[in-house]
C-alpha cells in the first residue's frame, strides 16, 4: 500500500473504486437488518465493485468495469489523481453492476469521445448490437476493442493488463478476470466467479505469483439469502478461507474478498466476521483504498 504521498507519486497504483456486489450497499428497499440499519443511520454507502489502474507519470488511468455508480466513482478517482481522462475501460461481464455506468458516457451525461471499451467477443457483440450501448457506438462515445483470452495488452511501458476465462452465468457475455502486471508487482482481479474448483486455473498457486489478489466474497456463507443458494454460485468467503488455510502468513494477506453482497456481514463496518477474517490473515476490500503496484 501508499505509505505516503512522496513515496507513491511515481509509482502506479490500483485504487478500488468499489467493493459491493452489483446493487451496492444499502441495497434498494432491502427491510432486513443488514441494509435498514445503515440507512437509518444515514451510513456512507459502499459503492459497486471496480478498480481504477492508475499511472501518475503518464497521467493515464484505466477502470475495470463501468457500475452504476460510476459518477460518484469518477469523482474519487479525480480527488486522488487529478486527473479527469479515463483511457478506457475493461469489462468482465454482462451483469448489471459491471457495464450499466457506460451510459454515463452518453451525450446525455458526460458526451464522451471515443473512450475505448475493452471486452470480450460475446460482450462485443452484445454492446453493439442492443441499445442504448450500440447509440453510444454509433454516436463515437465509445469504441470497443476486442480482446482475447490470456492474451496480454499492453497499456504504456509500465503497466500491462491480462483477461483470464472464468466460469460464470454467462446468459449475455463470457465472463473474464485480469491480471494486472508492471515491472515490480501483479494484481489479480476476479470480482465473480462461480466456484474456484470449476476453473481450470489453480487459484492456490495464482495467489503465491501475485502481490494482490481481490477475489470473489460475494457470499459469507451459505444460508444468508434464505434460499437456494447453488442457483448463483461463487465461492462463499467462509469456503475460500477454508480452501486457503494452508497458505503462509504473507500469502493470505494477499487476500482481499471483494463484491460483497449486502446480506455479507463482512461489508458491515466492525462486524464480527470482518474480525474473523482479519484474525484468520486475510483482507477485505474497502471503497477507496489504494494498492501500490
Amino acid at each position: 500500500m501508499l505509505k505516503n504521498k512522496k513515496e507513491g507519486l511515481k509509482k502506479p497504483y490500483i485504487m478500488i473504486l468499489g467493493s459491493a456486489q452489483d446493487g451496492g450497499y444499502p441495497m434498494a428497499i432491502c427491510k432486513k437488518v443488514c441494509c435498514k440499519n445503515a440507512v437509518l443511520k444515514n451510513e456512507k454507502p459502499t459503492r459497486v465493485s471496480s478498480i481504477a489502474i492508475v499511472d501518475p507519470i503518464s497521467s493515464e488511468q484505466w477502470i475495470i468495469d463501468a457500475t452504476p455508480d460510476l459518477k460518484e466513482q469518477l469523482n474519487e478517482l479525480y480527488k486522488k489523481s487529478k486527473s479527469e481522462k479515463i483511457n478506457g475501460f475493461f469489462l468482465t461481464h454482462a451483469h448489471i453492476g459491471h457495464y450499466l455506468g457506460l451510459a454515463q458516457l452518453g451525450q446525455e451525461v458526460i458526451g464522451s469521445k471515443k473512450i475505448k471499451v475493452y471486452c470480450m467477443q460475446r460482450m462485443f457483440d452484445f454492446l453493439s448490437n442492443n441499445g442504448p450501448w450500440d447509440q453510444l457506438i454509433k454516436l463515437q462515445n465509445i469504441t470497443l476493442e476486442k480482446i482475447q483470452n490470456e492474451l496480454t495488452i499492453k497499456l504504456n511501458s509500465r503497466i500491462s493488463i491480462t483477461p483470464i476465462l472464468v466460469p460464470h452465468r454467462d446468459e449475455y457475455s463470457e465472463t473474464v478476470c485480469y491480471l494486472v502486471s508492471t515491472m515490480k508487482k501483479k494484481l489479480l482481479y476476479i470480482p465473480d466467479i462461480d466456484k474456484w474448483h470449476l476453473w481450470d486455473k489453480d487459484i492456490i498457486e495464482m495467489i503465491k505469483i501475485v502481490d494482490y489478489a481481490l477475489l470473489d466474497g460475494t457470499f459469507y456463507q451459505d444460508g444468508e439469502l434464505g434460499r437456494d443458494m447453488s442457483k448463483i454460485p461463487h465461492p462463499f468467503v467462509k469456503e475460500s478461507m477454508k480452501l486457503f488455510k494452508d497458505l503462509s502468513k504473507q500469502n493470505k494477506q494477499k487476500v482481499f474478498f471483494t463484491h460483497l453482497n449486502h446480506t455479507n456481514p463482512l461489508i458491515i463496518k466492525e462486524s464480527k466476521e470482518q474480525f474473523e477474517v482479519k484474525k484468520l490473515g486475510f483482507n477485505f476490500a474497502m471503497d477507496n483504498l489504494v494498492l501500490e503496484l
